[in-house]
């Protein structure tokens, strides 16, 4: 990784949406571990470090930076990997960064959470106290109460407290003054991309208020607060902090029942639909987010192709029941029935013929009740 370029970790297919994910000051993208993974099912998720935190260099900032310079630095990275509009998440520092992103550069931003955050952070003298006093002595005696101005209810993670210690002092107060420097209430309605606030109900470093401010000045925002968490709130909370982010940025289950509606048709999936329980509530949202919501929107195949695709698999392991459904997605993804009988024939050669045999069974009862149901519709 060059030195020019906030080091970071991306998870998740190329081909989904990209989610950018910012840290807090003092922490590294160690911070979304409990989240990232969880979205990379339906976002290209790109985790980065603030400099001289985690694996970013100490000297992409010095002394005087703003949260515009960070900005600066995000965009370079966005560059980098060739995204040019992204959803973006940011805690604290990372939060404000997301503000000035969606307010100088809205063209970038297609949606935004900003999390125990704020548009201002109470002033610039805190921070400039902070600042000298890290110059003068080292992290020691932050890392020392990271605990208590962290998390709430005894709660830690201990290697978060490890970065924060490690973090480079002279970034760390660069980011200070970024910290100091910051004030957007002036300038919150003019944001306009689409806006979550989340708020943990135990944080002292950026309380609630902090975030009802934001929520009410920003047109159409929505605002969260979660019971229990602290400033941290992805780490302390990451379930909670989970459900908000895929309710905003969930791309992935609308998409995916849209798709799914489009392939398998409304009257099997409302009778899917009928039958959830909440024992199957999770397998059907997974299904909904993953397959319908990522692998059949990818756009690298065709819906003929991957119909083709899945009526062999299906052969190949003798799900007959699911074989009958795809039959019809096919024909509905404009696949003729030579063109089935071509895919279930080549079957044959590879998945044995008493596969295929009882595959042309289920294809052939299937397409003669299309062409009954089509003769009764006079079409």
């Amino acid at each position: 990784m060059t030195e020019k370029l906030l080091n970071h970790l991306a998870e998740g297919p190329t081909s989904a949406p990209p989610l950018l994910l910012g840290p807090s000051l003092g922490t590294s993208s160690a911070l979304w571990d409990g989240v990232a993974p969880e979205l990379s099912s339906t976002h290209r998720v790109i985790r980065w470090d603030l400099p001289g935190h985690g694996g970013s260099a100490a000297g992409l900032i010095g002394a005087g930076a703003t949260v515009g310079d960070l900005a600066g630095l995000v965009l370079a990275l966005a560059d980098s990997l060739g995204l040019e509009r992204f959803a973006y998440a940011g805690v604290s520092l990372g939060g404000a960064v997301g503000l000035h992103l969606a307010l100088h550069h809205p063209e970038r931003v297609s949606s935004l959470a900003v999390i125990c955050s704020s548009a201002h952070f109470n002033g610039s003298r805190p921070w400039r106290e902070r600042a000298a006093l890290v110059r003068r002595e080292g992290l020691d005696s932050l890392a020392d109460s990271a605990d208590s101005r962290w998390f709430s209810g005894g709660f830690t993670v201990p290697a978060l407290v490890a970065d924060h210690r490690r973090a480079d002092p002279g970034a760390y107060a660069a980011c200070c003054d970024a910290l100091a420097a910051f004030d957007l209430r002036e300038r919150l309605a003019e944001i306009a991309v689409p806006t979550l606030l989340v708020a943990g109900r135990d944080d002292p470093a950026t309380p609630p208020a902090h975030l009802r401010e934001i929520a009410d000045a920003v047109p159409d925002a929505t605002l969260v607060e979660i019971p229990g968490a602290s400033h941290l709130a992805p780490a302390q909370c990451p379930r909670a902090v989970l459900t908000a982010l895929r309710a905003h940025f969930g791309t992935g289950t609308g998409q995916g029942m849209r798709v799914r509606r489009e392939v398998l048709g409304d009257t099997h999936v409302d009778r899917a639909q009928a039958r959830q329980t909440p024992f199957t509530a999770r397998f059907q949202d997974f299904i909904s987010r993953y397959a319908w919501g990522e692998i059949w929107t990818d756009p690298t195949l065709s819906r003929r192709e991957r119909s083709m695709i899945t009526l062999t698999a299906l052969v190949a392991h003798g799900h007959y029941d699911e074989l009958a459904m795809h039959v019809r997605a096919a024909r509905r993804n404009g696949l003729t029935p030579e063109e089935i009988g071509a895919v279930l024939l080549q079957t044959a050669v590879y998945c044995g013929v008493p596969a295929a045999n009882s595959a042309f069974a289920t294809a052939q009862r299937v397409l003669a009740e299309e062409d009954e149901e089509a003769a009764a519709s006079g079409g």
